[in-house]
């Protein structure tokens, strides 16, 4: 009895310490994606200078041609504290109820705020006050997995029943997809399906259901063509936009006319043609045009290299998170970041049909530079706990780390 009694305190006292030093593990950041995602939103700040110039002098009359980028410069460093913020906190705490369902309950009412605003340009996107606006679709790209993440996870020994998880599930996207599609923003809506699909096949759901989901997305995308007449334009001048070069297909034309007069090396920094006055907005939706014709093909591929990489370690961060609601969270906030950027990217070269949707960290705007950093603060708190195992307190159980040949990356 003796020995037993003099061997637990020493059990305990290793425990203990290896309760701290798998604490003091999870302290590690991911400064690789960090770095990145700094990179991207540096970047995007010095074109929206290069892109707005000149748009700046004319609307100021000629007294500054910074006004587009010192907005979107001081948004930057917003949006950097606040990535760096959002790192120190415990990604844990989005999986509370009172945090998703809050999230959700926000994210709804300003959805719906924003048809007490007048329309710009025909849309009504945006919370407007002096001097300041909001567009609440952007939240809802981090609430939409962050309320999947902790839903898949509550019922995932219901993930494959369709009452119980499916149709929940679907509800909240309808319910957030139809309030923006309404705006009409069909762009951020598709991103929100691509996560839906993305979080529910990493959740294990079966094939049958997101075939069905997927041909319910498909008719309503459908009903959304036939119902908006200038969207079937759109896709009249996707199929040629050169026989519409004068209307519908005028924005699609002169965002290829910037690639390809840019060639290998581009025309030089901030000696882009197409962004004085005829490629239309070249600072937001089109940006990419512009780096393209500035920079050429070497710089339009450094900003898709610098994609693949921020995919690559957002999805290690998932992936080597030590449970089940952060491997759905980081997927699916990694999914939202990479499928938005593809879809920018694929309507500047004609890949897509024209919508506006921007490119993630580099076109103008406060609500997309600042929730896109929120998100991947997200991630770089998961990547402080990349490779643990999911662990609890007990006398029988130690802190392992995972063997990195299970996910492939490194």
């Amino acid at each position: 009895m003796s020995l037993k009694s003099e061997a637990k305190p020493t059990q305990d006292f290793r425990l203990k310490t290896q309760d701290f030093d798998f604490m003091t593990k999870q302290l590690r950041i991911d400064w690789f994606l960090f770095a990145i995602a700094a990179s991207l939103a540096l970047f995007g700040a010095v074109m929206v200078y290069s892109a707005s110039a000149m748009i700046a002098l004319k609307e100021t009359e000629g007294a500054s041609q910074f006004t587009y980028f010192y907005k979107q410069f001081g948004f930057t460093l917003i949006g950097l504290m606040v990535m760096y913020a959002t790192s120190k906190i415990d990604y844990h705490w989005y999986q509370d109820k009172t945090v998703v369902y809050g999230i959700l309950a926000i994210t709804a009412i300003l959805l719906l705020a924003v048809f007490g605003f007048p329309p710009i340009n025909g849309a009504r996107r945006w919370i407007r006050f002096p001097g300041v606006s909001f567009q609440p679709s952007e939240i809802a790209k981090i609430a939409l997995p962050i309320f999947l993440a902790y839903f898949l996870t509550e019922k995932k020994d219901a993930v494959g029943q369709l009452r119980e998880t499916v149709l929940p599930c679907a509800l909240v996207l309808g319910g957030f997809g139809a309030l923006i599609m309404l705006e009409p923003d069909l762009g951020t809506a598709m991103v929100l399906c691509a996560i839906f699909v993305a979080i529910y096949f990493a959740a294990g759901a079966k094939i049958l259901h997101l075939a069905a989901v997927g041909f319910g997305l498909l008719l309503i995308g459908v009903g959304a063509l036939v119902f908006a007449p200038w969207r079937i334009e759109r896709l009249v001048a996707f199929a040629d936009p050169f026989e519409k070069s004068s209307s519908s297909g005028y924005q699609v034309v002169q965002s290829l006319y910037a690639i390809g007069s840019g060639g290998i090396l581009g025309e030089g920094f901030a000696k882009g043609q197409q962004k004085l006055f005829y490629l239309p907005y070249p600072y937001s939706d089109f940006i990419f045009a512009v780096v393209g014709e500035e920079l050429g093909l070497v710089g339009t591929l450094c900003v898709v290299v610098a994609f693949g990489l921020l995919l690559w370690r957002g999805t290690r961060a998932a992936l080597l998170a030590p449970d089940r609601f952060g491997m759905l969270l980081g997927i699916g906030i990694i999914t939202g970041i990479i499928v938005q950027a593809l879809f920018n990217i694929s309507v500047v070269i004609s890949i897509l049909p024209a919508k506006g949707i921007p490119l993630p960290f580099i076109s103008y705007g406060g609500s997309s530079i600042i929730v896109t950093l929120f998100a991947v603060g997200i991630l770089l708190n998961l990547s402080q706990h990349a490779g643990f195992a999911s662990f609890e307190k007990s006398e029988t159980e130690t802190p392992t780390r995972r063997k990195r040949g299970r996910t492939g990356l490194k």
